[in-house]
């Protein structure tokens, strides 16, 4: 029943302390209830006129007696005070992405290859969850004693942007779980809630109307509008867009189905697509998939797909992790959306490590939800093959969140003003010497000095992930470049306020905000140095990886070419490219002349001890009662063990669970030790 409001707003003289707390109280208790209604039931029982009364009145009331004053309150949505800028904050277990598929036979392949690594029969009797793949911004919402404590974006799947404030503005979201919710006391501790924000089609085209009456540049599609709302500095333009969240998983809670997982988040209080259904077989997978295709244009939402899910928790665990993605699970996306348009031009573009790419430029055209004007045509190889030209009409493909590529020219089309490309002989920014090695089809610029690899380089190294120096953006870094006060990265740390303040779009107050962000980004941990050091193939987690394995700058600098190739996730090729960096006089210098103006490399600190298993190489195989393969490979790490994918005369040990295969077979022939996990655990003890 709508509860009455028996006051004016900020009429409240008549009430005294105690019936202003037991009206602030009920206010907020069915203010809450209202919310999970509205947005996780999808059963509303009040308009939107008595929810802003009700809220108004709440507000008044908490401004008149700010001593029952509460951050939980739901008058706490409306927005806090701006942010100078987001703070960086560490995913406690990182945010996977999903390898895709986009028909039947790539999702009977997913299927045929994790029957492989179990028994098929497991797999079988599991069956499969799947979701609605909604097309919006991934999210980490933690819980700490049933109360939201931070919201975090993906980030690089490692280390994501505290934004908070801008999420304690969407409706949809609590602040708090809901405490007549049965699994309440389970949620008590630390629950963490991963999902969706994304913005529904009507407020998407309401938002770029207005944004078009303002003679403001519109968004592109409401994915792109929602990531631009929720990283707003002031809270209360997101909380003005309209954004709403799906849940989709949850760590904290134990669960033996991802089916249960869903529900648990829907009766704590937050919404999940109520369109997600069980499949007992690849079959009913497919026939789903079909069915939701075609219904998504009458959804209130973009969705791009569906995701497949082992459901049995236990086995997903099992199948562990294969690079950034979860072997039991994957995204089943609809066919790419393919379109015609005319390749007005061909430019060549040069990345941060020298390697020229040759770029389309199209007449524009509308694809996927998005207006394109680019794609990538991979290298002279890929061109000569599909006999691309400039001119040409051309089939474009694009997917959800994949670059668009050009997929074939139609030659029947041409009308004899097409023209061949030709790969320029000297790089196009620099006019360096340009290399392609034997055998290999990347043509590279060889001038280490070239602009474009500077200018590439230096965001690089700035950016989040690395030294994170806020305010030193891409036009700032190209007019720093163009005045010479800097050559490289380690001239950023010798960038004063009188350098600055004379420079277009500085003055002293933002000239000093950047040297003090240069200053407080001095002190920087290994795995986050190494990244920024740009050697080509390292991303994040890889640099993590080395930063476990080595522990300091000093042993990682001193490594040789086989001690990277023995290090698990870490192959031949990216353990040569690694070593030939390394090993480059250029590259020890660079190092140098960071240390002298300033720069401090953190040591790793692994929560364990790191050398029990100093210099013993392992093979994990087999199911693990109590770690997957993934958590089994990161415990030998960080114990300062090595793990290798094959069992040679050089293996330690065998590290056997049920199932075991080949790699048991081939241990017991070459007489290689083989211990289960219990023996393990005793090892490390």
């Amino acid at each position: 029943m709508f509860i009455e409001c028996k006051r004016k707003q900020g009429y409240n003289h008549s009430m005294n302390k105690a019936e202003a707390k037991e009206r602030i109280l009920k206010l907020r208790k069915y203010i809450d209830e209202m919310r999970y209604r509205y947005h996780v039931l999808d059963d509303p029982t009040i308009t939107d006129a008595e929810w802003d009364s009700l809220m108004h009145e709440l507000i008044a009331l908490e401004e008149e007696f700010p001593e029952f004053q509460d951050p939980n309150s739901p008058s706490q949505k409306v927005g806090g005070k701006p942010l100078d800028k987001f703070e960086s904050m560490r995913h406690e277990t990182p945010m996977l992405s999903l390898n895709d598929a986009f028909n039947e036979g790539e999702l009977q392949s997913w299927y045929e290859r994790i029957a492989r690594l179990v028994p098929k029969k497991t797999v079988d009797d599991s069956g499969f969850f799947c979701e609605i793949k909604m097309d919006g911004l991934a999210i980490e919402l933690i819980f700490e004693k049933a109360e939201l404590k931070h919201a975090l974006t993906r980030g690089d799947g490692i280390t994501g942007e505290d934004i908070t404030n801008n999420i304690k503005a969407i409706r949809a979201i609590p602040l708090k779980l809901r405490e007549s919710s049965k699994y309440i006391e389970k949620a008590r501790g630390k629950i963490i809630i991963r999902g969706e924000i994304y913005m529904p089609t009507k407020s998407f085209e309401m938002l770029n109307k207005e944004r078009k009456r303002k003679g403001e540049p519109l968004f592109a599609n409401p994915r792109n509008a929602a990531a631009g709302s929720v990283r707003q500095l002031d809270p209360k333009i997101t909380g003005s867009r309209n954004l709403s969240f799906m849940g989709y998983s949850m760590v904290g809670i134990s669960t033996d189905t991802h089916e249960e997982e869903h529900e648990i988040i829907r009766d704590l209080g937050l919404p999940t697509n109520n369109h997600n259904l069980f499949c007992k077989d690849t079959d009913c997978v497919v026939k789903l998939w079909r069915e939701w295709e075609k219904i998504r244009s009458k959804l209130a939402y973009q969705i791009d797909g569906m995701v497949v899910n082992i459901n049995d928790e236990n086995l997903f665990g099992r199948l562990g992790v294969v690079g950034k993605s979860p072997r039991g699970a994957i995204a089943l996306k609809w066919p790419a959306e393919e379109v015609t348009t005319i390749v007005e031009d061909i430019q060549v573009q040069v990345g941060r490590t020298g390697t020229l790419t040759p770029v389309a430029h199209l007449r524009p055209v509308e694809v996927a939800g998005s207006t394109v004007t680019r794609a990538t045509l991979h290298n002279a190889d890929e061109i000569e093959r599909k006999d691309i030209r400039i001119g040409d009409t051309v089939m474009v493909r694009k997917a959800g969140d994949v670059i668009p590529e050009v997929v074939k020219s139609l030659a029947d089309l041409r009308g004899g003003n097409e023209r061949k490309f030709q790969m320029p002989t000297v790089c196009p920014m620099c006019g360096g010497a340009v290399e392609r090695k034997e055998g290999g089809v990347a043509y590279r610029c060889l001038n280490q000095k070239c602009f474009a690899v500077q200018f590439r380089g230096i965001t690089h190294f700035v950016s989040k992930s690395a030294f994170d120096i806020d305010g030193l953006g891409p036009k700032i870094i190209e007019q720093l470049l163009n005045e010479g006060l800097i050559k490289d990265v380690s001239d950023i740390f010798t960038l004063t306020v009188g350098d600055l303040e004379p420079l277009q779009r500085f003055a002293e107050k933002s000239a000093a905000n950047l040297v003090a962000s240069i200053e407080g980004s001095r002190k920087i941990s290994l795995e986050r140095f190494i990244y920024a050091l740009g050697i080509p193939m390292v991303g994040a987690e890889t640099a993590t990886d080395l930063a476990k394995r080595f522990h300091s700058l000093e042993k990682f600098l001193q490594a040789k070419r086989g001690e990277f190739d023995r290090l698990y996730g870490i192959g031949e090729r990216v353990g040569t490219s690694i070593s030939e960096w390394l090993e480059r006089k250029s590259s020890r210098d660079l190092v140098e002349r960071l240390f002298s103006r300033g720069v401090e490399v953190l040591d790793y600190h692994s929560p364990v001890q790191a050398d029990k298993l100093h210099g013993k190489r392992f093979v994990v195989t087999g199911s693990l009662p109590k770690m997957t393969r993934e958590e089994a490979h990161k415990t030998i790490i960080q114990y300062g063990g090595e793990v290798s994918s094959a069992v040679s005369a050089k293996t330690d040990y065998v590290l056997a669970g049920e199932d075991p295969g080949s790699k048991y077979d081939r241990a017991k022939k070459l007489e290689v030790k083989i211990i289960n996990e219990k023996e393990f655990f005793e090892m490390i003890k």
